[in-house]
This record gives C-alpha cells, sequence and structure tokens, in this order.
C-alpha cells in the first residue's frame, strides 16, 4: 500500500478529525512542469503572422540592428552577415538558417532531480519577479531590501509548490557593495532551495562569475550538455544591443546555458504606437539575438523573450494589465512557435502601489492572457507591484498560489476517476448528497482545488476571526511558511568551495568598482 492509500484509509477511519489533521500537513513538493492541456489563443491568421515575419526581415535587411560591441561585430561578420560601423545587416535566409539549430525543447537540471522541470512545446514553467530595489516586508513596510531579504524570498520560492526557481535577485540587497552582489545572490538561489534558478548577466564578468559557481554546483562537464540556470539579455529598444547584454549573452551560451532574449517594450515610447507594428519590431529585436546566439555556439539553447508594457500618454508611466498587452502576448507566442523556439513572458504584473484590488485585477488579466498564449517560461509570476519598483511579501505568497492554481486550470480536466465518479451517481440518486460517499472520502482533496488564502466562509465567522483581509491573512501565511522552512542539504565540500570562491572574488573585485557595474 503506498503513502496516498495509507493517508486515505487514516482519513476514512477515524472521521473528521483526522482528515482536517491530513489537511493541516504542509505539502511543499513542487508541481511538475506544467503540460498545458487547454488550445492556446491564436489571434493572427496565417497569412498574418507571414505578414509580421516578412516586416520583421524587411527590418533586419533594410533598417538592420546596431550590436555595440565589437566582439560581436566580428563575430557577425565571419558569420556573413554586413556589418556597417556598429549596424549589422541581415539578411533573411542566414536568420532562418541560424535559428532553425535553436533547440525547441529542452530539460532544466536542478540541485535536487525531482525539480528538473521541461521547457518548450507545451511545457510551461512559473518564475518569480526579480530586480525590486524595494521590499514590502513581512510588515508591509516599503523600505531598502538586504541579503536577508532576499533570502526569505528565496526560501518562501521554495516552499512554494507552483514556483519551479527561486530567479536570482528577487529585490536588490543594497547592504551589499554592488559589485559584490551577484556573487551573494547567486550562492543564496543555491543554498536556500533546490530548484532550478536565474544567473545574473548584469556585466560580463558577473555573468562568467556566475558560471564559475555553476561549475562548482554541477560540474563544468556536466553544463556542456545540461543546462542548469537561465540568464537574461534585455534590448534597448528600439534595435540596440549593448556591449554588456551581449558580454553576458556570450557567457552564458558558450557554456550551453540558455538565456532569455528580452527586448524591452514600452508600447508607444519605444515602439510604433500600433500594437501589430511594435510586435513586428519586437520580433525584428528577438530574431537578431536568437540568431546570434548560434553564431556563439550552434545548437546552444535560447528563449525568445520580451518584457511588455504599454505608456500612459498622461504620464509617460509603464501600464500594467492593458489590453493590447495580452493581445502581444497571444501574437508573440504565435511568432515564437512559427520559428519553433520556446518562448518568454511575464505575469502578475502590476502599477499597484499597495496589495489591493488594481494589484489583483493587473495580475489575473496578465497571468491568464499568458496561460492561453502558450507561454513556456513565465517569468515575475510572484510578488511583482508598483511596476517592478517592490516585491510586496504578501503578494508574493497570493501570486505564488494563484499560479498552482493555474497550474490545475491549464493542465485541463482530469478523466481518470470518471467512471468511479459516474458510478456515484448511481448510488446517491436523487436528492442526495455526495459529502459522505467513499467516492468524495478518497478525492476531496484533489478534485477542486482550495486555496488556503483567499476567504470563503461566512461573513459572521470572519468577523469571528479578526476580519482579517487578505495583505494580513498573507503576511501570517509567509510567517508560518519561514517557520516550517528546512533548509535543503547542500554538500559541504561543495558548500566550502562556494565560499571560497566568493571570498576570493570579493578580494579580486574592489567594492569601489560598484559605481563602474551596470545594472
Amino acid at each position: 500500500m503506498d503513502d496516498t492509500q495509507t493517508n486515505q484509509r487514516a482519513a476514512r477511519a477515524g472521521g473528521r478529525a483526522a482528515r482536517r489533521a491530513l489537511r493541516s500537513v504542509r505539502d511543499i513538493a513542487m508541481l511538475p512542469t506544467l503540460v498545458r492541456g487547454i488550445p492556446t489563443t491564436e489571434v493572427l491568421t496565417p497569412e498574418q503572422v507571414q505578414v509580421i515575419d516578412g516586416a520583421s526581415m524587411d527590418i533586419l535587411e533594410n533598417i538592420g540592428v546596431q550590436f555595440r560591441d565589437p566582439i560581436a561585430l566580428e563575430d557577425w561578420r565571419r558569420a556573413g552577415a554586413t556589418v556597417q560601423g556598429e549596424r549589422v545587416i541581415l539578411d533573411r535566409g542566414l536568420v532562418r538558417e541560424l535559428i532553425r539549430t535553436i533547440p525547441a525543447e529542452f530539460e532544466y537540471t536542478a540541485r535536487n532531480p525531482l525539480n528538473n522541470v521541461r521547457l518548450g512545446g507545451r511545457n510551461t514553467i512559473f518564475v518569480p519577479m526579480t530586480g525590486a530595489p524595494f521590499i514590502r516586508d513581512l510588515d508591509d513596510v516599503r523600505r531598502n531590501p538586504t541579503i536577508a531579504d532576499l533570502q526569505m524570498l528565496h526560501k518562501l520560492a521554495h516552499m512554494s509548490p507552483g514556483l519551479h526557481s527561486t530567479a536570482h535577485h528577487i529585490v536588490e540587497p543594497m547592504d551589499l557593495p554592488v559589485s559584490h552582489r551577484h556573487l551573494h545572490i547567486t550562492y543564496s538561489s543555491m543554498k536556500h532551495s533546490d530548484k532550478m534558478f536565474m544567473g545574473m548577466t548584469t556585466s560580463p564578468k558577473n555573468a562568467e562569475d556566475v558560471m564559475d559557481m555553476c561549475s562548482i554546483l554541477f560540474g563544468a562537464e556536466f553544463m556542456e550538455t545540461h543546462p542548469v540556470t537561465t540568464g537574461n539579455c534585455n534590448a534597448n529598444s528600439p534595435l540596440v544591443w549593448d556591449e554588456t547584454m551581449l558580454g553576458g549573452l556570450r557567457a552564458f551560451i558558450r557554456r550551453n546555458q540558455p538565456v532569455l532574449i528580452s527586448p524591452f517594450i514600452m508600447g508607444g515610447a519605444n515602439t510604433p504606437s500600433s500594437v501589430p507594428a511594435a510586435v513586428a519590431q519586437l520580433n525584428a529585436e528577438a530574431l537578431s539575438a536568437l540568431a546570434y546566439t548560434q553564431v556563439v555556439r550552434k545548437g546552444a539553447p535560447a528563449i525568445y523573450g520580451h518584457y511588455l508594457s504599454t505608456v500612459s500618454m498622461r504620464s509617460g508611466a509603464p501600464m500594467a494589465g492593458t489590453p493590447e498587452i495580452s493581445l502581444m502576448n497571444f501574437m508573440i507566442g504565435q511568432m515564437a512557435r512559427h520559428y519553433g523556439v520556446p518562448w518568454r513572458t511575464s505575469s502578475h504584473l502590476g502599477g499597484a502601489k499597495t496589495f489591493d484590488a488594481q494589484a489583483g485585477y493587473e495580475s489575473a488579466a496578465t497571468m491568464s492572457a499568458v496561460l492561453h498564449a502558450g507561454a513556456n517560461y513565465i517569468w515575475h509570476s510572484a510578488g511583482w507591484n508598483e511596476a517592478g519598483m517592490h516585491c510586496s511579501v504578501a503578494k508574493f505568497v497570493v501570486d505564488a498560489e494563484q499560479v498552482a492554481m493555474a497550474h490545475k486550470m491549464a493542465r485541463g480536466p482530469d478523466w481518470t476517476d470518471f467512471d468511479g465518479a459516474l458510478a456515484a451517481v448511481k448510488d446517491i440518486g436523487p436528492g442526495g448528497h455526495y459529502l459522505g460517499h467513499p467516492h468524495t472520502q478518497e478525492h476531496f482533496q484533489s478534485a477542486f482545488f482550495m486555496p488556503e488564502l483567499f476567504d470563503n466562509n461566512s461573513i459572521e465567522q470572519w468577523i469571528a476571526e479578526g476580519s482579517k483581509e487578505i495583505t494580513q491573512r498573507a503576511l501570517e501565511f509567509a510567517r508560518r511558511l519561514l517557520a516550517d522552512y528546512e533548509e535543503p542539504a547542500l554538500d559541504a565540500g561543495v558548500n566550502e568551495a562556494l565560499l571560497d570562491y566568493i571570498a576570493r572574488r570579493e578580494r579580486e573585485i574592489p567594492a569601489e568598482d560598484a559605481l563602474n557595474q551596470t545594472f
């Protein structure tokens, strides 16, 4: 008899009290890669896909893209592109030939093999937010974050079944020198969770440090054939890739580690004020750098990415949750599938200043759109608020639960117990109820998602329990999670080698170099 059967029998034998005790046992096992069972939304006809593709190729052939990096320019010359100063003119045949060698699917290896995930095709993973210069902490106070705050968030990501990664700098640890932060951020990701994590590409040398630390954890030879982390490279839209991002790209791709190729779109500000034209420009930018990954190392994994926002013409501020962002996600998903490459997007984005109704509406709009768009790598899935200026601990844990709910919805209907459930209809007949039926007792935990953080009780019970709104409930929940946290064991020799590496690099990188680092 397996553990599930034992628990089910114990619950039936012990009645309501035993079932309540069973429900109180926290299961933090990571959900597997989401294999989407719902159809994708395709807003482009096949002819319109060709129109976007043709417009993007025209941009690459007739306008070109600036690669502000002498190494990349020389690489492009050798690959057969036309280089005019810093501008690279790319023939569509060359672009198509290069992106054809990007793997359509691949697997990430985590420190714990049970947490390996697959990317591409119908496979989707969820990754927390990164890059917040402020935190709304366990007391809901907005302040500068510390390395302890980052470690706390990595622990919460580890304890959240719906999150497949700890990302990297969920918040910026402001108590550390800028030039040393990437070392401690990477170490925290490695030590406080055994899930997949992201690696910093904030400078070429920082990216090399991350690769060296991954070599200590996984082995350099292993990394040659196994993706273990992810970098991110943002374009300076419109149509510019800079030396910092390209250097980080090369550091990862040379070691066969995937990068997210992410044009940074602010619709109406750095793109035309047209959804199709904005997508055509973004597509050209993404294709140019995706092709470059294959110039650096043919066959290396790479991910078509982007960051999407539209700009308020009232204030110039970026907006989230707008209908145009959803439409762009649908369109970009179709373009990525057209080229046969995995793609990244963002979810749970919002501009709200607190964890309020606006935050919920904006987050729900983006999550729904990206799931139906068929995204593979869903970044910023937990904690994002105030246009990314802060990570809210309360929102982080609620977002993480929403991700688990989305995971279940997007798998599609579960037919495994259909016949048994229909048999219960015959047993109960007209006018009865199913609460005490054996089928209900065996399936009540898995049949319908029961959120912990949403209150569905009566108004009387809610008042009796303190009239707690979602932020208070979420912060109390986060404290309970942290109280239950157990650090996943890390080999002592590996841990010592990582700490020795950090200490050596801190001696070699003066803290004063902080002013020379690019973020």
